[in-house]
């Protein structure tokens, strides 16, 4: 069954070349690929470099919980080391924010992620591509959310980083399983 996967991508460390990385990465994963606006902010929670926000939707037929790993491996590539403090900068997060409709809990994942309602990075990008669709928990659309939003406590500002040929890479995406004779 093919979903809707968004991911949020941050990056305050060498942000233009690790977001550029992680977009290519998607996009050879799932296909083509719906970007946000890139914008920039502070870090929110820690004194670090300002980081550089988008979200990602596609479509997919993995799990949650695959796509998930793949995004773990990515930021492993880019140098992302996890720490007990995980308000850090950080060279690449990327974050599973929905599965179609789905509510996941986990102790890897929780789907609906949280950080969408709490953060402007996360719900500004993802009002923007996906503005009637609507939160699986409270049944709000991302614009109503956006709308709601106390903006004054969360600067953020567009940055002109052009994603254009790294969003449509042609798809490794792995074939069906057959099954087992």
């Amino acid at each position: 069954m093919t979903v809707r996967a968004y991911v949020s991508i941050g990056s305050n460390i060498e942000p233009e070349a690790n977001v550029r990385c992680a977009v290519a990465e998607l996009a050879r994963r799932f296909g083509e690929l719906r970007l946000s606006s890139v914008y920039e902010s502070p870090a929110v929670g820690f004194d670090g470099g300002n980081f550089y926000n988008l979200v990602a939707g596609f479509d997919t037929d993995e799990s949650a919980q695959e796509i998930a790993h793949y995004l773990r491996e990515i930021e492993h590539r880019q140098g992302r080391v996890k720490t007990v403090d995980r308000l850090a900068d950080r060279p690449l997060d990327l974050d599973l924010l929905l599965y179609g409709d789905a509510r996941i809990e986990t102790p890897e994942i929780t789907i609906p992620r949280p950080d969408i309602t709490r953060y402007a990075f996360v719900l500004l990008p993802l009002a923007e591509i996906a503005p009637a669709e609507r939160h699986p928990i409270s049944g709000r659309s991302y614009a109503e959310l956006w709308d709601a939003f106390d903006k004054r406590a969360q600067p953020l500002w567009p940055v002109p980083l052009s994603l254009e040929g790294l969003r449509n890479a042609p798809s490794a995406r792995r074939q069906p399983r057959s099954p087992d004779p």
